[in-house]
């Protein structure tokens, strides 16, 4: 075993290197400018996050002109919506009018769905760049789009701003061939201790789709506040959702703002998974409706932060008709596959109880179309068929803990990893962060990054890994700004943990391909901590 870590080692040493090498002969060769495109060079092919699967570097690079067209099959309307936001993204900054076109022709930007892509799965791509085209192909609309992301990060930074720069807009010759190592790459974001509106989203969803994350997990109810209406309970939302963390006013989605979190969601190819946390984290669905409490009596809203404290009530049978409600009233907007139930901290449920709890409402989720996800305490029931688990625990959970969710993995639950000190966001990167928690302590940003899901829990098998998902708590947090500076430059890390193969996984060589991407962030006006381990661009 450990020959077999080593050889890993030198295999991922050995694939930074080569990356190294093909950019330097990008920079030397594949990025020399078209006449009058001044003396710009493109960036070097593949230094981009996630890395790539596969990068050949060379020859010509392609330059975007007021000249260019995005050529779309005639009668795709997955390409032309691509190409759309394509569009969107380069005509303010490049000042060119990029018509869109269903016109053959082997010039310009090309964006094509092929069946004959089928090696490429629902996600991957290829791009060809060189003299006079660029082409994406892809099998999958998805796929298109990731690798319209790549072009992104391909182009310079400026490309990123709203208003006209002066280019060149320069993309490095050769191609890249990709597909992503896991299918689940996930973004949680905690709408419960702190409100966030629909635009807050929807801001949040732009960045994530900037590095191919596909899941956006919506953390919806908790005890501090629920954040979704329920029309057979209308109180959760008009009153449960009227404070949040320190008192201030809360807030929730309408049914129609969250159908439009959704879609604007899949307008960007990631699927939405909301969570009603339950037995515990409930407050907020007590102090809402009395009769769900075990004695009857409501408790008062919570605006701290305190965990643990709160329980549905088990044994009754009025709990599980608002459990069947809530999850049918959200199943029915709700179109993606996955419906999380939560399932953790429940510190004043019993465990008989809980067993009994997650063996009635696991078949309400699927009798609603929907396949369960849970924290990893879930695995302490018995998961249903199909389900996925949720790791949050720490390197130094107990081996005791830990087995138990091997145990289920082995038996065929699909495990997501969300270690807390390697990828919760809203833990401090040291102890002068002024946002953030540190009870799971604290983590920088190579800790974020060095690790494999693959391996990291004994037990589990590489093949019940799922992929990996980033929480982002909001106790601490109110703003998008906050948001972000707790997520840059972490979140880039987890998503290449999620796309990128495993030969690639290199510390050393990451660190530039994530510092290269600090303008990007300038532009797009993304506050992000500068840690020292980055060796940012000077100035």
């Amino acid at each position: 075993m450990r020959q077999q870590q080593k050889q890993r080692r030198r295999t991922a040493r050995l694939f930074g290197s080569l990356l190294l090498v093909a950019a330097a002969g990008v920079s030397a060769v594949g990025a020399a400018p078209s006449p009058g495109a001044g003396s710009a060079a493109a960036t070097p092919l593949g230094q981009v996050v996630p890395a790539p699967a596969s990068v050949v570097a060379g020859g010509p690079a392609y330059e975007i002109t007021s000249k260019t067209r995005i050529r779309v099959e005639r009668d795709s309307k997955e390409a032309q919506r691509v190409a759309d936001y394509l569009a969107g993204v380069l005509r303010p900054s490049t000042g060119y009018r990029l018509p869109i076109t269903g016109q053959g022709g082997h010039d310009g930007i090309r964006l094509e769905l092929s069946g004959k892509a089928k090696d490429l799965g629902d996600e991957g791509y290829r791009l060809v760049s060189g003299r006079g085209s660029l082409t994406i192909t892809a099998h999958k609309a998805a796929g298109l789009f990731h690798g319209v992301q790549t072009l992104r990060q391909q182009l310079p930074a400026e490309v990123e701003k709203g208003s006209r720069q002066t280019g060149p807009w320069l993309v490095a010759g050769g191609t890249i061939e990709d597909s992503p190592r896991y299918g689940y790459r996930g973004a949680m974001l905690d709408v419960s201790r702190h409100f966030f509106g629909v635009d807050k989203v929807k801001h949040y969803i732009d960045e994530l789709a900037l590095y191919k994350v596909n899941k956006l997990h919506l953390h919806l109810s908790d005890d501090q506040g629920w954040r979704i209406a329920v029309d057979s309970w209308p109180k959760l939302a008009t009153y449960g959702g009227s404070t949040q963390v320190g008192g201030g006013q809360g807030g929730y989605f309408t049914k129609a703002q969250y159908k439009e979190i959704v879609r604007y969601a899949a307008s960007r190819y990631l699927e939405v998974i909301p969570e009603i946390d339950m037995p515990g984290h409930t407050n907020a669905a007590l102090a809402s409706y009395a009769e769900l409490n075990c004695d009857g009596v409501a408790p008062p809203l919570y605006t701290g932060t305190n965990v643990g404290f709160s329980s549905l009530c088990v044994n009754k049978d009025r709990t599980y008709d608002f459990v069947d409600d809530v999850i049918r009233e959200l199943a029915a907007i709700t179109p993606g596959k996955y419906l999380h139930i939560g399932g953790d901290e429940a510190h004043s449920t019993s465990h008989e109880d809980y067993v009994t709890f997650m063996d009635k409402v696991q078949p309400i989720v699927a009798k609603y179309g929907k396949t369960v996800i849970g924290w990893h305490q879930l695995t302490g029931a018995t998961p249903a068929k199909g389900a996925l688990a949720q790791y949050w625990g720490l390197d130094g959970t107990s081996t005791a803990e830990k087995a138990q969710v091997a145990a289920a993995a082995q038996k065929g639950t699909g495990i997501v990893m969300s270690p807390a000190d390697r990828l919760y966001l809203d833990m401090k990167y040291n102890k002068d962060t002024p946002l953030g928690l540190a009870w799971a302590g604290y983590v920088e940003v190579q800790r974020s990054y060095d690790w494999n899901p693959g391996s990291y829990l004994p037990g589990v098998p590489a093949s019940a890994v799922r992929g990996v998902e980033a929480p982002l708590w909001s106790e601490t947090l109110s703003t998008s700004a906050q948001v972000e500076y707790m997520a840059f430059p972490r979140l880039p890390g987890v998503a290449e943990l999620g796309w990128s193969p495993e030969a690639t996984h290199d510390w050393d060589t990451y660190k530039v391909r994530l510092a290269a991407q600090a303008p990007r962030w300038d532009a797009l006006g993304i506050g992000y901590y500068k840690s020292a381990q980055v060796p940012w661009p000077a100035g």
